[in-house]
């Protein structure tokens, strides 16, 4: 799968709740730094979007995808259930071997 396809898969499980496919995108030593938190581990990060989102009902709507040999750059907005905007977000994520390895979180 090229980088844009596993990005796009990750987005898709995020907002259709597949978690394993999540899982099976990420890299187990997946970092995520956002403004809030940082995730040191694929299980952590996985865990948290499973049981601890604060609001689970979102969508990712990409407005931007921009993609390297192995660091893809989306420009998006999260919209709530009823379609309403959340916060724009930039995403800058790393690939190594096929699995995102880390991804820089922006919102405004």
């Amino acid at each position: 799968m090229d980088a844009d396809a596993v990005v796009r898969r990750y987005y898709d499980a995020l907002d259709t709740h597949a978690y394993d496919a999540l899982e099976s995108v990420l890299a187990p030593d997946f970092v995520q730094r956002r403004p809030d938190r940082t995730f040191e581990s694929r299980a952590a990060f996985v865990a948290f979007m499973r049981d601890e989102r604060p609001q689970t009902d979102t969508r990712h709507e990409l407005r931007e995808v921009i993609t390297g040999e192995n660091r893809v750059v989306v420009r998006g907005r999260l919209l709530d259930a009823g379609g309403e905007k959340l916060f724009a977000f930039a995403d800058v994520f790393e690939l190594e071997d096929g699995l995102i390895a880390g991804l820089e979180t922006y919102t405004r």
